[in-house]
């Protein structure tokens, strides 16, 4: 039985903003539908008045609302199947190119630390588990002005990016309207309509299609004005999704089965596990051929073994298949070529339009359109591809060692994205810009749900140590280190990666305490601490066994190199750090910053911001061990990014990056420590490098 969990939010009164009339009103009759129409376990409802749960208030405050965000999602809850919405109906307000969402204490005069970046509501949403993640924005008032952007533009990448289902009420450029002859506003009018009686909207696709038309018309009834409601749903298969099952007909179903079986043909079992078990859900738990899909995905998944290094692999032949797998696959590959035929034209005409358009609103519109249509024709070609390669295959030879042992990288275009945002700040330690970034992956499955996420690191040349009037003698002469490309931790290894590698992560032992977990700050997302330098490379070693490929600790210059990730200012933020970007001891700034928190304890991996490559808590939260043997200084020290093994004393080994009881000084990207390598400190972890990569 899936479960279905929602957060509904409606403001009217604002201590600093002008109140609304109806914001209220629509989250209470979205709560009503979620509950009583769509049956939906349990809705948390956050109003002007809505009554305390479990003794704590409901008032949508910004303390009230994260204390939700943090504590709900603090680890995965639902999985394959599961439900998650978000519906927010206030002001909304867009400052130094983030969208913001406005609590009812939020100052329009300090957006940053009194309202809510929609990116921090979408990552903690992203961690409930279910694969159907869908948020509502009725916020596009832009504090009750029409002057400047609304909010949409960053949320709406965000949405492509994380595959959240983003339902947004007008365009950046427009004004959600109240409708008092209605009470309510015209947006949640219209959405409540399309997924209930009247609209009967099944999927995210048909529900499109009646707020398209709808909101319009009745803003154009009542104001006589103009607004303009859109979905992100990306991939093409989220706007498939069935949102309402008692409204889905024969039809809707039949287009998720297609999802379904193409997923499965492409051989990711996840994603057909996903929408077959929605099938499943549409048809009351009746559909015979969703039942033996997933139990033959069960089968499959047992089957797949991993391929080898260096061994000639033959794909599947024409000669393989028989007659009739071969006209299925021939009609499909026809199918999708008349499909990219049709899509590609519409590519064009949307093109065309987008060009000579000086509406910004309808200009703003084609630009989404353009960009779903765009990446849809991607999918396409890719599935075409596969076809292609079933029908007329060719043998293919995994990657040959190089010289150096190690395995070369997959050509780049196999490897998945993932996106993030990069904040740089001055020397006060104010965000002054920020950017949204790009980085290449792979992803071990450790088992049980537990997955280590490596980043392709590119090669380069960077100058390593610290200029001089920075940093410590033991930091210098800052000199030039050739690094070849490489793959590393996106975070440091957390307790329950190190758990999953060197056992003892089943329930039993969980239960009657783990062992196989040393850390004194227990959390599974936490990072792993109090381990040894030797207990570093034990996990590598048999990390390497688990998986095939070869992992060991970073050297130290390919630590450094990382951790800069092309920068050359003290740290990768820039001249300074504070606490809302760091793990450290706030209480001693670096340069003009002013002080911080202490946290006094690690923090969850990932919950701030990452460097240019795409790592995070590079900075701070805990040392990391490095191959190297420590030197007092870099004069001999290898060029070509090697570990420096030749030293004094082989048993005192290199730290990096600082820690959440250090001062800022010491997470520096420069800066250098040294720990014996049998000691296990509670600030002490490590990340990975991934040398055999195929």
């Amino acid at each position: 039985m899936a479960k279905n969990l929602a957060i509904a939010i409606g403001v009217n009164q604002y201590d600093y903003l002008q109140p609304l009339n109806y914001a209220k009103r629509d989250a209470m009759l979205m709560q009503d539908f979620l509950r009583n129409e769509a049956g939906f376990n349990q809705v948390f409802f956050f109003s002007d008045d809505s009554p305390d749960i479990g003794g704590k208030s409901t008032r949508p405050t910004r303390a009230n609302l994260l204390r939700i965000l943090r504590q709900l999602f603090e680890t995965p809850f639902m999985g394959a199947g599961d439900n998650f919405w978000f519906f927010f109906s206030g002001h909304g307000s867009r400052h130094a190119g983030r969208d913001y969402l406005m609590p009812s204490d939020g100052d329009p005069e300090d957006i940053e630390n009194t309202a809510i970046s929609i990116n921090l509501v979408t990552e903690r949403l992203r961690r409930c588990g279910a694969d159907n993640v869908v948020l509502i924005l009725d916020a596009c008032r832009s504090l009750g002005t029409r002057a400047g952007e609304g909010i949409g533009r960053q949320t709406a990448e965000e949405a492509r990016q994380q595959g959240v289902i983003s339902i947004f009420s007008c365009s950046p450029q427009e004004y959600s309207y109240e409708i008092a002859a209605l009470e309510q506003g015209a947006f949640t009018c219209a959405l409540l309509e399309g997924l209930g009686i009247q609209g009967k909207c099944a999927t995210v696709e048909r529900l499109n299609q009646y707020l398209s038309f709808r909101v319009p018309e009745l803003v154009r009834q009542h104001n006589n004005k103009r607004q303009t409601p859109y979905i992100i749903a990306e991939p093409v298969t989220k706007s498939h999704l069935i949102l309402v099952p008692r409204h889905a007909t024969l039809a809707d179903i039949a287009t998720l089965k297609n999802d379904a079986y193409r997923a499965q043909f492409k051989k990711d079992f996840d994603l057909a596990k996903q929408l077959w078990i929605r099938v499943l859900a549409a048809a009351s738990g009746q559909d015979l051929e969703a039942i033996e899909a997933l139990e033959q995905i069960a089968l499959l998944r047992i089957n797949v073994q991993p391929q080898p290094v260096k061994v000639e692999t033959p794909q599947p032949t024409h000669q393989n298949l028989s007659e009739s797998q071969k006209l299925r696959r021939e009609e499909e590959r026809n199918r999708l070529q008349r499909e990219w035929e049709t899509r590609n034209e519409k590519v064009k005409r949307i093109g065309a339009a987008f060009a000579i358009e000086t509406d910004p609103s309808r200009k703003f519109q084609l630009e989404q359109q353009l960009q779903q249509e765009k990446t849809e024709l991607k999918h396409l070609e890719n599935e075409l591809d596969a076809i292609e390669r079933l029908l007329h295959p060719q043998t293919i030879t995994s990657p040959e060692p190089s010289k150096s042992g190690t395995v070369k990288e997959p050509p780049k275009d196999t490897l998945p994205t993932f996106s993030f945002e990069v904040v740089t700040v001055n020397a006060q330690g104010k965000i002054t810009n920020r950017q949204n970034r790009t980085a290449k992956y792979f992803a071990e499955d450790l088992g049980n749900g537990v997955k280590l996420e490596m980043v392709q690191i590119p090669g380069g040349t960077f100058m390593m140590g610290s200029p001089e009037g920075e940093g410590h003698d033991n930091e210098k002469p800052q000199h030039q280190v050739t690094v070849p490309g490489f793959f590393m931790g996106k975070y440091p290894v957390t307790q329950e990666q190190y758990q999953a590698v060197m056992g003892g992560s089943n329930i039993l032992q969980k239960i009657i305490g783990n062992k196989n977990n040393p850390s004194y700050f227990k959390g599974d997302k936490r990072p792993v601490e109090q381990v040894s330098w030797d207990d570093a490379v034990e996990f590598c070693q048999k990390l390497s066994q688990k998986t095939g490929k070869t992992y060991r600790l970073p050297s130290e210059a390919e630590w450094e190199y990382a951790c800069r990730a092309g920068t050359t200012t003290p740290f990768y933020f820039g001249e300074t750090i504070t606490t809302d970007l760091v793990n450290y001891d706030g209480n001693y700034p670096y340069g003009a910053a002013t002080k911080g928190k202490y946290r006094k304890e690690t923090t969850n991996v990932g919950i701030f911001s990452p460097n240019a490559f795409g790592l995070y808590d590079m900075c701070g939260n805990i040392w990391e061990w490095c191959q190297d043997v420590y030197n007092n200084g870099y004069q001999g020290a290898p060029t070509d990014s090697s570990a420096w093994l030749a030293g004094s004393n082989n048993n005192i080994k290199l730290l990096r990056g600082g820690s959440w009881n250090n001062n800022a000084r010491n997470c520096r990207s420069a800066n250098r420590n040294r720990n014996a390598r049998a000691n296990r400190n509670n600030n002490v972890g490590f990340r990975v490098v991934a040398v055999a990569v195929a």
